[in-house]
C-alpha cells in the first residue's frame, strides 16, 4: 500500500447498507399505503424483489408496483416517486463500522467517493448519514454526466485528485461497475462481496475480496 495516495469508495452496498436502507423505505411505504392489509410480509418481499438491488429504473419499478400490488386506492407514479425522494433518503443507514473505516482511511490517504445515481438522492443519503466531510472528492454520476463503469468517471476523479491510476485504490461491491471499471483504468481494487455475484468473463483481479467493510481496518 506504500504507493497508494488515495482510497476511493463506492456508496451503495459499500459504505451505505443499501439492503437495510431499501428495506426500511419499503416498511415506510407499506405503513403509508397498506394499513388495510393485515400481513404485509409478501408485499415487502415482492417490492424488494422487483427493485433488483437498486438496479431497476425507479419509473419502471413504481409502474410495476402500481399494477401489481393490492392498493386500497392506487397512487400515481408521480406520487410514489415523490414519496421515494423523501422517504428513501430518510431511511439511509451505514454499513457497520463505516465511520471508523472512513476515518482510518482519511488519516492516511486522500479519500473519494464515486457513486452512480440521481444527484439529489445520493447527496441526500450522504448527508443523512453525515459523511460528506469525510471525503476530499465526491462524484455522483448524474451531475458528472457519465456513470460507472465508464472509464471517464474514474478519470474525472484522477484529474481532480491530481493523481495517477496506480496511486489509487477503489473499493466497491459491484464486480463490473466498481472492480472491473476501476481496474480497466489502472487502479487497484478491493471487492466487497454483498449481493452482486462475480460475473463470468471479468478479467480484473482485486487485491482482496472481503465480506465486511470493517475488514478494511486491517488492510488499508
Amino acid at each position: 500500500m506504500d504507493h497508494i495516495k488515495a482510497v476511493i469508495f463506492d456508496l451503495d452496498n459499500t459504505l451505505l447498507d443499501r439492503t437495510r436502507t431499501f428495506s426500511q423505505f419499503t416498511e415506510r411505504l407499506i405503513e403509508s399505503y397498506f394499513s388495510h392489509i393485515e400481513d404485509t410480509r409478501a408485499i415487502h418481499d415482492r417490492i424488494v424483489e422487483l427493485d433488483e438491488d437498486g438496479y431497476k429504473n425507479k419509473n419502471e419499478l413504481f409502474a410495476e408496483l402500481i399494477d401489481e400490488l393490492p392498493w386500497a386506492i392506487k397512487p400515481t407514479k408521480a406520487e410514489l416517486l415523490s414519496f421515494y425522494s423523501d422517504e428513501y433518503v430518510k431511511s439511509a443507514v451505514l454499513m457497520e463500522q463505516a465511520i471508523e473505516v472512513l476515518q482510518h482511511a482519511k488519516s492516511k490517504y486522500l479519500t473519494g467517493l464515486i457513486t452512480n445515481g440521481k444527484t439529489m438522492i445520493q447527496y441526500g443519503k450522504i448527508d443523512q448519514v453525515a459523511i460528506r466531510n469525510e471525503f476530499d472528492l465526491i462524484i455522483v454520476s448524474e451531475e458528472a454526466g457519465v456513470k460507472k463503469p465508464d472509464p471517464s468517471i474514474f478519470q474525472l476523479a484522477l484529474n481532480r485528485l491530481e493523481l495517477q491510476p496506480e496511486q489509487c485504490l477503489f473499493i466497491g461491491d459491484h464486480p463490473v461497475n466498481d472492480v472491473e471499471g476501476a481496474a480497466k483504468i489502472g487502479m487497484d481494487t478491493i471487492w466487497l462481496q454483498v449481493n452482486q455475484a462475480w460475473r463470468e468473463g471479468i478479467q480484473a483481479a482485486p487485491l482482496h475480496s472481503i465480506n465486511r467493510l470493517s475488514e478494511l481496518l486491517d488492510i488499508i
